[in-house]
Order: C-alpha cells, then sequence, then structure tokens
C-alpha cells in the first residue's frame, strides 16, 4: 500500500496571554483571525496570512507556561519579506517597541538577511530576506552562485 507524503497543515501554541500574540502576529506578520472558538481558559483561534487560510495555519491557545529563550536557543518562526529594506523597517519599529531581539544581520547562505522578534509569550520570530524560499529566493540563488563560483565549484 503505498501513503501519499503527510503536508504541514498548522501549529499549534498555548501561550500566556492570546489577546497579546493576537496583535503580535497580526501587526507584525499580517495573519489575520480566520476561526475562533471560545474555551473553558479564554478563547482558541486560527491565524493565517491572507490567501494561505487552507495552507497552513497558527493556532493560539490559552495556558501556556510563557517560553523564556536565551540567546543561544535559535528556536524560532520564520516569515520572509520582500526586501532588505522591509526587513530593516520592521526592526526599526520593533526596537521602538521593545520587541527587537536580534538587529538586522546579513549571514551565510541560506540564512539570508534577517532579524529577530520577541512575541510577547518570548518566542523568536524571525523576518528574512534572501533565503532559498519564499521572497527573496531568486537573491539567495544568486548568493550561492557566486559562493560557488568563489570557490571554483
Amino acid at each position: 500500500m503505498t501513503f501519499a507524503s503527510p503536508a504541514l497543515t498548522h501549529l499549534a501554541l498555548h501561550v500566556r496571554d492570546v489577546e497579546a500574540c493576537i496583535e503580535f502576529y497580526r501587526d507584525y506578520c499580517g495573519m489575520q483571525i480566520i476561526h475562533e472558538r471560545p474555551d473553558k481558559s479564554g478563547r482558541i483561534v486560527w491565524l493565517s496570512e491572507p490567501g494561505k487560510e487552507r495552507e497552513f495555519i497558527f493556532v493560539i491557545l490559552p495556558g501556556g507556561p510563557g517560553r523564556d529563550q536565551s540567546e543561544r536557543d535559535f528556536s524560532h518562526f520564520g516569515f520572509a519579506l520582500d526586501s532588505r529594506d522591509a526587513v530593516d523597517a520592521l526592526a526599526a519599529r520593533a526596537d521602538a517597541a521593545g520587541c527587537l531581539a536580534w538587529a538586522p544581520r546579513q549571514d551565510v547562505y541560506p540564512a539570508g538577511y534577517y532579524c529577530g522578534l520577541k512575541d510577547p509569550d518570548g518566542n523568536f520570530v524571525e523576518f528574512s530576506f534572501g533565503q532559498p524560499l519564499g521572497p527573496g529566493a531568486e537573491e539567495a540563488d544568486r548568493a550561492l552562485a557566486q559562493e560557488s563560483g568563489n570557490r571554483g565549484v
């Protein structure tokens, strides 16, 4: 019997403050509520990027303990932006709001150019340009080709 490959459809996360997380992911990530229902501890909310409601959902649930990630813990959610300028602008806005965790930086392939924020629950959220997926993938391909050319590969 042959089985189809599974498809990643959602990520669910218990958080301390559902409302603060909704606001963060709406304001910084452009996500919107596509479903919600009451729960004995508050409400359960499904968020998605506009137009991707049937591709990937981020479920926020009440009752989480919060997370205090150390600077060495690189666990994160990743979002792609359409330019380095967009990364810089988002980082400046986050810095003014007090939630910038990593200033913008250029890293080796495939990391690209990125910054990191901390969501209200303490999770790192990366915003990048120039990774080999999402907006900026073409720039990542050029960077890899140039790097390979410099090594004589």
